[in-house]
């Protein structure tokens, strides 16, 4: 990840292989962008960026040469759309761009941090990313982005740092996410999760699969019966002096998904090293609140398994015994994300914790309703409205969805209490909610993330968002949590 500083000079006399400039949508059809105007010394580079076939659009990126006299040797002038319809978002979103654009660049000078810094350093910072667990990549990430500002003063500073740990702990989701699976059976996922979260001052524990027997963790000791790599459950929780409230985190890890007995069609299948991307983002964001020393208690709860066919896999027609002594029905050995989340709100909730939070790749229905870039969030009416409202606030999509009562009947099951899914496949992602308040503690505040489509980019990288891993839902799980402790 570069390093990023800050300047007070003026960005054409500032030393670096690139300058990035933000340019708007001409006033009129055919007209010269606009060059934003915090940065008024350079409205003369309006005339070269219009001749270089630059049009202001959102994210559209234009690079030439720099005049002479510059510092830089070259321009990156990003999109930044009509000046009135300016967000933090399009900023974002425009430093990715300039990011992704300026790789092979040792250096860049932007001059979007004068608009956002916040906004600027994260989408710097996330557009930089690159995965290289497997292969160099062309061309090698920027080294340091400078950014420019009128003061560089604590408040500056402050926000920056704080986009920066958000940044980093995107960075680390995506990485666990992007790990292929023969690299990350839940044993070694755990270790993982272990390690950062003693890194960063945590109190943690590592439950084994003997320790998940002695605990009565039935759903995730059967999605894990078909691999020869036992789960694990592990917790992580920072706990400052003078907590304002208390949070869970649950995230769904399933390191591999082959859909076990109820098995998946094999084209697409190599996506669901992605299934374990709700435990990625709850690992990164108990990180993420101890090193922003948020005031408020977050333990995360993780269950983490691989769930593939076998000798010894459980079978559609089981009867399982959750964690606390719930029964249920196994009908589709493919819905079994619910069934390891279950065990894992049961835990979460004898802690008695004030909010819950779930994230999880947990329906394919939620690609179907809301595609791929927008999660769904369901649970109690406040807390869900707060969660999809902060997610579009840092520009992750959310999107409120309801828990219609006639949707619960469909989990009726006359052998245990409840099955784990419907026979009819309607309104697959809000079944697939009831299923997990099936679980909750009376009266606990709840949210839960579906991010099926938005948590992996199968196509190509845009804006900050790459390839792989997108790291969603960490920065909207911070924000929550900053929201929470306020």
């Amino acid at each position: 990840m570069p390093s990023i500083t800050l300047t007070t000079a003026a960005p054409d006399r500032v030393r670096a292989d690139a300058l990035v400039i933000g340019v708007y949508a001409p006033k009129t059809d055919g007209g010269e962008v606009m060059v934003d105007g915090h940065a008024a010394d350079l409205a003369p580079l309006a005339r070269l960026a219009t001749a270089a076939g630059a049009r202001g659009r959102s994210t559209e990126m234009t690079m030439f040469a720099a005049p002479e006299d510059f510092a830089a040797g070259r321009i990156i002038a990003v999109g930044l759309g009509k000046r009135s319809e300016l967000t933090a978002e399009r900023i974002r979103r425009a430093a990715g761009v300039a990011s992704r654009a300026a790789a092979g660049c040792g250096r860049i000078v932007s001059t979007l941090g004068t608009l956002d810094l916040a906004a600027a350093t994260e989408g710097h910072l996330l557009g930089a990313y690159r995965f290289t667990g497997y292969k160099a990549p062309a061309e090698p990430a920027v080294d340091s982005v400078a950014l420019v500002t009128a003061r560089a003063d604590r408040a500056s500073r402050d926000a920056v740092r704080r986009a920066t740990v958000a940044a980093e702990a995107v960075a680390l989701a995506r990485d666990l996410v992007n790990t292929a699976p023969n690299d990350l059976p839940p044993a070694v996922f755990a270790e993982r999760a272990a390690e950062a979260g003693r890194a960063a001052g945590l109190t943690v524990q590592v439950l084994t699969e003997k320790a998940l027997e002695r605990g009565g963790y039935g759903g995730i000791l059967a999605v894990g019966s078909g691999s020869t790599r036992p789960p694990r459950l592990v917790r992580l929780a920072y706990r400052p002096a003078r907590p304002k409230a208390s949070v869970a985190l649950v995230g769904k890890g399933i390191t591999f998904d082959s859909g076990g007995i109820s098995i998946k069609p094999a084209a697409g299948m190599d996506h669901m090293t992605s299934d374990m991307a709700g435990a990625a983002a709850v690992v990164a964001t108990v990180i993420a609140a101890s090193a922003l020393k948020l005031p408020i208690t977050v333990t995360a709860t993780v269950p983490m398994a691989e769930n593939l066919p076998s000798g010894s896999s459980y079978r559609p027609g089981d009867v399982l015994t959750h964690r606390g002594g719930q029964t249920v029905h196994v009908l589709n050995t493919d819905a079994e994300g619910r069934l390891i989340l279950a065990d894992a709100i049961v835990r979460a909730g004898e802690d008695k914790p004030d909010f819950l939070l779930t994230v999880a790749t947990l329906t394919g229905a939620q690609i179907v309703a809301l595609g791929n870039r927008t999660m769904g969030v369901l649970g109690t009416a406040e807390l869900r409205d707060q969660v999809a409202e902060l997610a579009r606030e840092v520009g992750e999509g959310g999107w409120a969805m309801p828990l219609p009562e006639e949707l619960r009947e469909g989990l009726d099951s006359p052998l245990a209490d409840i099955a784990n899914v419907a026979s009819d496949r309607a309104g697959g992602m809000l079944v697939a909610g009831h299923y997990l308040a099936h679980f909750l503690p009376d009266g606990l505040a709840w949210a839960h993330l579906d991010v099926a489509g938005p948590a992996f980019n199968t196509g190509k990288a845009y804006g900050y968002t790459p390839e792989g891993g997108t790291g969603v839902p960490v920065r909207t799980l911070l924000a929550v949590l900053a929201d929470l402790a306020s």
